[in-house]
């Protein structure tokens, strides 16, 4: 079910309020847009996610909200420069990223799950997971290999 859960870097200067479903397949709410992406969270083996260790979760860009820290996020773009990746310019951590896809249904965060405060071990590991092939453009399969993502 779709639950506003709390987030932060890992020094605390930067913090969000997020409504996301992390609920497992038969428990989850119906999703806020219809697109793939929203129906779960993912793992990713593109160059950039598997650096980071990117644990992500798609919600709309009205689901998200800054709550503190908005001077302390420093921005990376690469690529076509389409996808904002922020840091805490503080402690280097890496909580969500902004873009806006057409194809997505226009204005998405991509929260990174790992940094939500209020979430229990028990929700994690009954987080519905998608695989992602993004080191071969390939974003609508998984990779051959899963185990280290």
């Amino acid at each position: 079910m779709i639950q506003t859960r709390h987030g932060s870097c890992h020094c605390g200067a930067v913090k969000f309020a997020v409504d996301i479903d992390l609920a497992p397949p038969g428990q989850r709410s119906p999703p806020l847009r219809t697109a793939e992406w929203f129906a779960s969270t993912m793992r990713c083996n593109c160059s950039f996610c598997r650096k980071t260790r990117m644990w992500k979760n798609h919600v709309p860009a009205e689901s998200f909200r800054l709550l503190q820290g908005a001077g302390e996020l420093t921005h990376y773009r690469f690529g076509e420069g389409g996808i904002d990746h922020t840091f805490c310019r503080i402690c280097g951590v890496y909580p969500f990223v902004s873009a806006s896809e057409p194809v997505m249904g226009g204005d998405f965060y991509c929260i990174n799950i790992a940094c939500l405060d209020d979430v229990s071990d028990d929700e994690y590991a009954a987080a519905p997971i998608r695989y992602e092939d993004g080191a071969n453009d390939d974003w609508g399969h998984a990779p051959r290999v899963t185990s280290y993502l």
